[in-house]
């Protein structure tokens, strides 16, 4: 496996519709205690385990990773670790500007940004909080001046509800030092109210965004790459998508996701994880530890994507906020 993405928490400060509906994730709604969260030291032996299997990305998710208290000092601890080659944060975007450069310092070398509409009043309806626009791409600003280069912005495309703002999006981020990620709604978690009819296809993003500002095709950076890559034949910037629900990736997936409890899950779309915590907490050497991550990635059979139907999209499957996206 390439990539571990590291769920630091399953809390977020927004209510975005298509992740956390506040019909569900509501003031009763009981989140992780402290004492289940895995520790800083936790991750970062278990992310040295990874690395030392493989592994050369990682990526912290969450939730909304950056509330996690003291962020920072875990960035710093696996910055530290010999053989990571990536190591990159998925925020909203909505905290103190300041946190970019503590961020910067601490080692983390790249910065993705969700950001689903340029309009403010499509923007805070889906986010459900009342948040800004204005405020994120501030926070975009902040990152292209501290030197995180490029900086990613993922626009989840819902019809009906943002697909107008796909070229708005596409126009205003070509341009030097982002790249902009268009992402096809996908059925995670059972709680969103997922539709085959809400998804606009990346062939749909793709003619809607070369009407305009013709595209052609990238070749993939790496083998296993998510996002297929375009450019823009007027000035060379770059974009990508992510169509897990009308070309799926399965085969060449190269993911594992370590949720903010110590499971391990091999698919965005898995039903259960399996447990590390307990193996964590309960003595285990690392050898101990190594040989279960091996066993459970060899045996690893997930294909939700390319089986996806009308009974398996009915399966419960683990919320987004809670194993990250």
């Amino acid at each position: 496996m390439q990539d571990l993405r590291i769920s630091v928490t399953d809390r977020c400060n927004f209510r975005c519709t298509y992740c956390m509906p506040k019909s569900v994730f509501d003031r009763a709604y009981q989140f992780l205690p402290q004492s289940e969260l895995l520790s800083f030291e936790e991750i970062a032996r278990l992310a040295r385990l990874f690395v030392s299997l493989g592994t050369r990305k990682l990526r912290l998710t969450g939730g909304e990773p950056l509330m996690r208290k003291d962020l920072e000092s875990l960035i710093s601890m696996l910055a530290e670790i010999p053989g990571v080659e990536d190591l990159a944060l998925t925020t909203n975007g909505s905290f103190p500007l300041e946190r970019v450069k503590s961020l910067k310092q601490a080692g983390l070398r790249r910065m993705s940004v969700s950001l689903d509409a340029l309009d403010n009043e499509t923007f805070t309806a889906m986010n459900d909080v009342d948040f800004p626009v204005e405020k994120v791409l501030n926070w975009i600003e902040a990152c292209l001046q501290a030197g995180f280069d490029p900086v990613k912005v993922n626009m989840v495309v819902k019809g009906g509800t943002n697909q107008d703002g796909i070229r708005p999006m596409a126009r205003h981020f070509n341009k030097p030092g982002t790249i902009l990620r268009l992402i096809e709604y996908m059925d995670v978690g059972s709680s969103n109210g997922w539709r085959l009819d809400d998804v606009v296809t990346v062939k749909q993003i793709i003619e809607t965004i070369h009407a305009e500002m013709p595209l052609e095709p990238l070749t993939p950076n790496y083998p296993g790459e998510v996002a297929a890559r375009w450019r823009y034949k007027d000035s060379g910037h770059e974009l990508g998508v992510i169509a897990s629900v009308t070309q799926p990736f399965c085969g060449t997936c190269t993911r594992a996701r370590l949720s903010a409890d110590g499971s391990i899950f091999t698919c965005l779309f898995a039903f259960q994880g399996h447990d590390l915590k307990s193996l964590l907490r309960g003595g285990a050497s690392d050898d101990d530890l190594i040989e279960a991550i091996k066993v459970l990635w060899q045996q690893r059979a997930d294909r939700y994507s390319e089986l996806r139907s009308a009974q398996t999209e009915n399966l419960p499957k683990i919320e987004m906020s809670f194993i990250g996206g």
